[in-house]
């Protein structure tokens, strides 16, 4: 059973994905939040392995509630997937730096939400390639320059081949094709680098490939 917190201002919003959701089997809503703080509470109630977190929120924005939920030891087994109202907005890039999972746009359609639920759940970033050459590129080109303090250290040369591969937004299945390795290599290259790097999920993965300088935004060109 997935089990999902809903966090939004809005009720009409939060009652649309809840009537969503719930209807689907497998996934079950545990909660609504009105507010960041409200969500924190609630995260630390449930441990959901799922929040939709709105970005804009009275008295706890999302951005710094998500904030507090990836920084928590005891929470680390949750994801976050930022809802916004425009598929670039700029607070999205501070998210995905504060450890969520990926975005989605809240008139998204009802079977995007349900795969998306799955996805981040089952381990994957929501930010398909063109939303990952976008979004982190436009996140990169914002960035200080790297220095070579920033090289991840404690990779192998085919870890840091595949982060860089990750971070053009390529896919397991097209990281194995581009290294003539099977997909289950591929995925276990990826998860390794995650986990030298302290990286949640592939999402940060991307952000750390960016910031070390293993890839820079014109290489996306």
């Amino acid at each position: 059973m997935i089990r999902v917190l809903l966090a939004d201002d809005q009720s009409l919003v939060r009652a649309g994905f809840r009537a969503l959701l719930a209807a689907q089997p497998g996934v079950e809503v545990v909660g609504e939040a009105a507010d960041g703080a409200e969500a924190l509470s609630l995260v630390h109630r449930f441990v959901p392995d799922l929040v939709l977190m709105d970005i804009r929120m009275p008295v706890l924005d999302g951005l710094a509630a998500t904030r507090r939920i990836t920084e928590d030891p005891a929470l680390a087994e949750v994801r976050v997937v930022m809802l916004t109202t425009f598929e670039l907005d700029e607070y999205v890039f501070e998210a995905i730096r504060a450890g969520a999972s990926g975005f989605l746009v809240k008139d998204t359609e009802p079977d995007e939400l349900v795969r998306a639920v799955h996805a981040v759940v089952a381990g994957d970033a929501l930010l398909s390639p063109g939303v990952t050459r976008r979004l982190i590129a436009e996140f990169a080109a914002r960035s200080r320059e790297p220095s070579a303090a920033d090289a991840p250290a404690g990779l192998t040369e085919r870890e840091r081949e595949v982060m860089t591969l990750v971070g053009m937004g390529l896919t397991n299945e097209e990281i194995a094709r581009r290294l003539v390795v099977s997909p289950l290599t591929a995925k276990t290259h990826v998860s390794r680098a995650m986990v030298k790097l302290g990286a949640r999920d592939r999402a940060q993965l991307v952000v750390l490939a960016y910031e070390s300088g293993l890839v820079r935004p014109g290489w996306l060109a």
